[in-house]
């Protein structure tokens, strides 16, 4: 008597039910993945972080005092502090640059700190370019076109030109940025040459700079009056995208809007209308309107202290407008930003890292600015108008830091 077989495979019915079970799993872990991955990245970009807080110490440790910001070499006739030369860098180096030999980073400056004679196609260069380098806008310079892995947040994606190499840390100036360009020195087209340091050159930083950052003044640990552990050093940025983010690009406007923005840091956001860029209230995390041309995004020079490049403040909190004047070369609110999700990371003078949220408090951010100069609570020496996120920025302001 013979059996009959039966077929022992899924039929089509089963099949399907499971790939959907399939799909409907691995859709449920992606997000999971995803966070999983994005908290591995801000832990990356907090080690980088850490990195940097060790070297500023090591370097504190050699000369007693943290890396200028603001320094180089000056050319070989005057010129306006925004021109590009190739005689000098004009004084507009970022404190980044003397960092490098302690992050790791001694090869490049070998190539810095001497002439070089090689353009950064591999092409030689007769004669060689000055040491210390020129202008950091100069795309032919080879240490300028760097990218230093430990300065790149991994969150970040941008990448390639027309940025040259870019940072996501950059020096913290404090609760004021209205004299940001202004050096100790006198530079320009018009002033005495060599440049010298004036009087009210140094008024004007001292009485408006109030952060571990000062242009042409070199300051350290003595300097922190309010405790290294309550002051900020660094922040982090998020680069351009060429998205018109309103974080990381500033606003074309034509007028000199830096007295209106000294008064109130949210002029760019009580905009509306017009050719000038204001935010686009369907897109709020987006410019509507002209923005300045790209090769002044946010981050886009790791060598260049200029505000678009090198410079954050604590003024407006993290992730909110970055306004200005349309320029890389004029005093913007430089926020800090970042590719996390709710804030940014912020590097103490003591060395720690830590990360603060979009919702810290902060004032009231159409208050003035405090500047040499100013009057009422825009005097010297007043009390930060920016709550505890102000305070956090100052170095000698006095203001008890709790609960942070």
């Amino acid at each position: 008597m013979k059996t009959r077989m039966q077929n022992s495979g899924f039929t089509l019915v089963e099949l399907l039910v499971v790939i959907a079970i399939i799909g409907v799993l691995v859709g449920l872990l992606l997000p999971a993945v995803q966070a999983a991955r994005e908290a591995a990245r801000r832990m990356s970009c907090s080690n980088n972080f850490k990195q940097l807080g060790l070297a500023l110490h090591n370097y504190h440790a050699a000369y007693n005092k943290f890396p200028m910001d603001g320094t180089g070499t000056q050319p070989t006739v005057r010129t306006d502090a925004w021109a590009g030369v190739a005689t000098g860098n004009n004084l507009r180096l970022s404190m980044l640059v003397g960092l490098t030999p302690f992050m790791e980073q001694q090869a490049l400056w070998e190539q810095i700190s001497n002439p070089l004679a090689f353009n950064s196609d591999g092409t030689s260069k007769s004669p060689p370019w000055p040491a210390m380098g020129p202008t950091p806008e100069n795309i032919n310079y080879g240490p300028w076109t760097t990218e230093i892995a430990g300065l790149r947040c991994p969150s970040d994606p941008g990448v390639g030109l027309p940025a040259l190499g870019r940072s996501n840390y950059v020096a913290c100036y404090g609760d004021s940025v209205i004299n940001s360009i202004t050096s100790v020195y006198s530079i320009g087209s018009t002033v005495t040459f060599p440049y010298v340091i004036t009087t009210t050159n140094s008024e004007n930083c001292r009485g408006g700079n109030r952060g571990m950052f000062n242009r042409g003044l070199q300051l350290g640990v003595r300097d922190c009056l309010d405790g290294t552990a309550n002051t900020i050093i660094m922040g982090e940025i998020a680069t351009y995208l060429g998205d018109k983010d309103i974080r990381t690009i500033s606003t074309a406007g034509t007028a000199n809007v830096t007295s209106l923005i000294r008064d109130n840091p949210s002029w760019c956001r009580d905009q509306t209308g017009g050719t000038a860029a204001h935010i686009d209230p369907a897109r709020p995390q987006f410019w509507s309107g002209n923005t300045v041309t790209a090769g002044v995004g946010r981050g886009f020079r790791w060598a260049d202290s200029m505000p678009s490049f090198g410079m954050c403040s604590t003024i407006l909190p993290p992730n909110k407008e970055y306004c200005g004047h349309g320029s890389d070369t004029r005093p913007n609110v430089t926020v800090m930003s970042s590719q996390h999700q709710g804030g940014c990371h912020v590097l103490m003078t003591d060395g720690a890292v830590k990360f603060v949220t979009d919702s810290i408090e902060a004032g009231d951010s159409h208050a003035g600015m405090v500047y040499n100069g100013g009057t009422g609570a825009q005097a010297p020496g007043s009390k930060s108008p920016y709550g505890l996120w102000g305070s956090l920025g100052t170095r000698a302001s006095k203001e008890t830091v709790q609960d942070f």
